[in-house]
């Protein structure tokens, strides 16, 4: 029977929001294969296939990926969920640390499309980023975190136009601010962080909220979903005013107006 099911590959998979899409997905008789780093609290079951993996070590993902193809039927959803961010100035951040989090947001799931990609051309399946308003705007004290998340949200936009001929979708999902890990910073010396953690956030949505609007959103073929109040916002600012855009986000991030 659960080799009859549609099979969703998430990446950041143990996260609160990576865990949260599973939920909704296997509730609609999806199978969840659940990448990350660390797969402790995952439990494999009919549904749900944990697959611990370091997505920056690109063989290791190379393999976990064949092994993933091999196993199931079809792959027909692809989730880019696995992320972290940085928060702090760019003058007190090194090389290594932004070339991290490029290796982490941006790098790693460019690699995941790589390996995916004949799959989901076979199933007429669907590339499903999650992006950030830091992904089409701009967000005070994170150049590393905006410039990963622009680029991500550029690759996935750009390889729309050539998959369409395959009849795969790309779709980009931007998020404003998701609690997912409120409470635990756990920041490292360089400023790297959990997605969801941060203390200067705006309007908390919490991960199940996210999901839902992230998958009602692959449901309906939306290219672009803005997900949250802060997200819809900032977008239609971004339109109208990128000025406009900037003085509240600099009012309400860092406190300046």
């Amino acid at each position: 029977m659960t080799q009859t099911k549609k099979s969703a590959v998430i990446s950041g998979g143990n996260g609160g929001l990576g865990r949260a899409l599973a939920d909704r997905l296997e509730a609609d008789g999806w199978h969840c294969i659940l990448l990350d780093i660390d797969v402790s609290g995952l439990e494999a079951t009919a549904s749900r296939t944990p697959v611990a993996v370091d997505l920056t070590d690109t063989p290791a993902l190379a393999q976990a990926a064949q092994a993933i193809i091999a196993a199931r039927p079809s792959i027909d959803l692809v989730i880019y969920n696995a992320g972290v961010s940085q928060i702090g100035p760019f003058a007190e951040a090194d090389t290594a640390s932004h070339r991290r989090v490029f290796e982490i947001n941006y790098f790693a799931a460019v690699e995941m499309a790589r390996a995916f990609l004949l799959p989901l051309r076979k199933s007429s399946g669907t590339h499903l980023a999650i992006s950030s308003v830091a992904g089409f705007a701009p967000l005070h004290n994170r150049t590393a975190y905006a410039g990963s998340k622009h680029a991500l949200q550029g690759f996935f936009a750009s390889l729309r136009s050539e998959e369409a001929a395959h009849g795969v979708r790309c779709l980009i999902a931007a998020p404003s601010f998701v609690a997912t890990n409120i409470g635990r910073p756990e920041a490292s010396k360089d400023g790297i962080l959990r997605p969801g953690s941060a203390a200067d956030g705006l309007d908390y949505m919490s991960p199940e909220d996210a999901a839902k609007v992230i998958l009602d959103g692959y449901v309906r073929s939306r290219e672009f979903i803005p997900v949250g109040r802060v997200a819809r916002l900032s977008s239609w600012l971004m339109r109208a005013s990128p000025a406009l855009y900037q003085k509240a986000m600099r009012r309400n991030i860092s406190g300046k107006g």
